[in-house]
């Protein structure tokens, strides 16, 4: 028995079929060819620091392997952390900017995406001086040494709370 097109629409099953398949057809054609389709884009970070401070390039390169994309000025960062309202109790030895806040030090990767998510009204984060075992104080030179240490959300008003502990 030759069916044509129509024939084979005609019962119920048949039309469920053709439809299943013309949907599937509908949503591939939407999201494209899966070589088309684009990594998501890398949040950018802003990091000002000094040109000689190897702990600093180890930081950005743990930003970058996490997804993010640095732009860093070897300027130092005394006055750009003065500039951007962060108090000096506060200080390391990079400043960033990402997402609208501020990022001094060692902050890890994960906790800038935490920020990122939650979005708080603050100012930004935080690891004061340079703990070692942060991000970028965690090479070899160390011997797998890990301080304890706090990474902290620093409010508007300049008082500060525990982010995330660590150790």
């Amino acid at each position: 028995m030759n069916q044509t097109p129509m024939t084979l629409l005609a019962s119920p099953s048949s039309r469920r079929h053709a439809l299943r398949w013309a949907a599937a057809g509908v949503a591939a054609a939407a999201s494209g060819p899966a070589w088309a389709q684009r990594a998501p884009q890398a949040t950018a970070v802003e990091v000002w620091k000094d040109a000689s401070c190897g702990c600093c390039h180890d930081w950005i390169t743990h930003m970058e392997q996490n997804g993010f994309a640095v732009t860093a000025h070897d300027t130092g960062n005394n006055a750009v952390r003065a500039r951007l309202g962060l108090a000096a109790k506060y200080g390391s030895c990079h400043t960033a900017l990402v997402g609208g806040y501020v990022v001094e030090g060692h902050v890890g990767a994960a906790e800038v995406r935490r920020l990122l998510r939650e979005r708080p009204d603050a100012l930004g984060l935080a690891v004061p001086g340079m703990p070692v075992g942060s991000p970028g104080m965690d090479g070899a030179v160390y011997k797998g040494r890990r301080d304890q240490y706090d990474t902290v959300l620093v409010l508007r008003d300049g008082t500060s709370r525990v982010f995330q502990k660590h150790g």
